[in-house]
């Protein structure tokens, strides 16, 4: 387990640096994270997202990555150490299965990344999102974090082998969380799935740009 934890934190701070110094990456938080296992929720237009959001998070996500990106020993070996499961196509095509497995990791006491448009933005605008993320909040009674990454798209599109360097920047929005009746009653993931889509848009729409490159421990 300690050298897991070493390993994670080499892959880390390799990757990390290599964004900070080759896509000029810069984070931004609303206010600082709490102990609380939360459900990472972030818009995906590229697949370096799970990357990204991996290496600026404080604590180590789990998630799962299509089986095909493991194929590559140095890809597959960094991502894994980073937090990310394997899943086939048939597998992550199955809702079930994939709030299941998400359910297991959160219960295992695991802070999780989830994308909750269900795929990558073919054209790097945020989609609709799907409401597995309200499902799984509700059942574990769950804070979700909502994040939003700008220049991902353009660093690295869909069907592009190499990353651009084009500047990143990616902001942690407020906790989204809610009383117990809400994650309860039947119209409770209708209003998780609502305060959720107004944030992301709000993250999507601006704020100030993120200046420097920090933490939420600093």
């Amino acid at each position: 387990m300690k050298q897991n934890r070493v390993f994670y934190a080499i892959v880390r701070n390799f990757f990390r640096l290599l964004l900070m110094l080759w896509n000029r990456c810069s984070t931004r938080w609303e206010e600082p994270l709490s102990g609380d296992r939360m459900i990472v929720a972030c818009n995906h237009c590229s697949n370096l997202d799970p990357l990204v959001v991996g290496c600026f998070f404080p604590r180590r996500l789990r998630y799962f990555a299509k089986e095909e990106l493991f194929r590559s020993w140095f890809l597959g070996t960094s991502i894994r150490a980073l937090g990310a499961v394997p899943v086939s196509r048939s597998s992550s095509a199955s809702a079930a299965g994939a709030l299941k497995g998400f359910m297991k990791l959160y219960q295992e006491g695991n802070d999780v990344l989830i994308f909750p448009e269900g795929g990558r933005s073919p054209d790097g605008k945020l989609q609709p999102l799907e409401a597995g993320v309200a499902l799984l909040a509700s059942h574990e009674q769950a804070p979700i974090l909502p994040v939003f990454i700008r220049g991902s798209f353009k660093a690295m599109p869909p069907g592009a082998h190499f990353v651009w360097p084009s500047k990143i920047s990616i902001t942690f929005g407020k906790p989204l969380r809610f009383p117990e009746e809400v994650y309860k009653s039947r119209k409770g993931r209708e209003i998780i799935m609502e305060s959720l889509t107004e944030a992301m848009k709000a993250l999507d729409s601006g704020g100030s740009e993120p200046r420097g490159c920090k933490t939420a421990s600093e």
